[in-house]
């Protein structure tokens, strides 16, 4: 999720400063709840006065009761409403289980596999963010807590119909997520008109890491590849990415009929914003090449 080079304690706030961007977000905090250091990374939780509980991984805000709804909305229903009818999802990272919470409301689901190789996140989550986790009892989900690279590279050809990568950003853990490796294992993984949908930063300031991913999911052999932004408020700059990649089929259709009936809740999704997220400002059309 987002990216911080440094965390500015300031008195009765959270700060995550963004040297890159020359920006900084905080919120204002009630207090500290949790914090552990597990063989990964640093797990924080707080309480805060207006957005509810907050999880920071490493100094970086990773998820909030308030805002939390756009991004694992957008992460999830624009895949599964342009996939034709994936019955077979793999998550990886995502240990919060939003993502995998807005994946099972689809029925045409049979199986969704979340694969973090921190434990300890979700069980926090599960602690902290029960909302999120309602979906973690479903018989069709299964957690699994191991690497996600390698979970790939073994996976049956062929065998899922999505791969969502709800990762950190491209360092430590996530970093080896971030190529064309990688890739290339869901490529193999997917069936034929698969996709590939992973968080890829903000557009404002992530532009050159958004062009490495697309280039590097070509080179791994998919046909089509799509850029979608969307707000985030806690995440630097407050604007959030996913890129889809789609195996022998393009991205530029999606059941509009089935999201304008949708038969589940959301909070943002809904099939005028994905039609709007299909369009890119020309700022991301020329680096992008569109």
């Amino acid at each position: 999720m987002s990216e911080s080079e440094q965390q500015t304690p300031v008195q009765g706030w959270f700060t995550e400063q963004h040297e890159r961007s020359g920006s900084s977000f905080g919120l204002r905090i009630k207090e500290r709840l949790h914090v552990e250091q597990t063989p990964f990374q640093t797990i924080e939780i707080y309480d805060t006065t207006d957005w509810g509980k907050l999880m920071v991984i490493d100094g970086c805000t990773m998820v909030s009761t308030r805002d939390n709804f756009l991004y694992h909305e957008m992460m999830s229903h624009p895949a599964l409403f342009t996939h034709a009818r994936a019955k077979r999802v793999v998550i990886i990272g995502g240990g919060d289980c939003g993502t995998l919470r807005e994946v099972l409301k689809h029925e045409e689901v049979e199986h969704a596999v979340q694969v973090d190789i921190d434990e300890r996140v979700t069980r926090l989550a599960e602690i902290y963010f029960p909302e999120l986790c309602e979906s973690n009892g479903d018989p069709r989900a299964e957690l699994k807590f191991i690497d996600g690279i390698k979970y790939m590279a073994e996976l049956e050809p062929e065998s899922i119909d999505l791969v969502i990568v709800d990762s950190t950003d491209p360092v430590g853990p996530a970093e080896g997520l971030f190529n064309a490796d990688f890739y290339a294992s869901c490529y193999k993984a997917l069936r034929p008109s698969g996709i590939l949908v992973q968080q890829s930063e903000s557009p404002l300031v992530h532009l050159d890491l958004i062009k490495s991913m697309r280039s590097a999911m070509r080179v791994a052999g998919f046909h089509a590849v799509k850029t979608l932004a969307f707000p985030q408020p806690i995440y630097p700059t407050g604007w959030w990415s996913c890129t889809m990649a789609r195996k022998g089929a393009d991205l530029s259709g999606f059941r509009e009929r089935g999201a304008q009936t949708k038969q589940f809740p959301t909070r943002y999704y809904n099939v005028d914003i994905h039609k709007a997220a299909l369009a890119s400002p020309e700022f991301m059309r020329e680096a992008l090449g569109e």
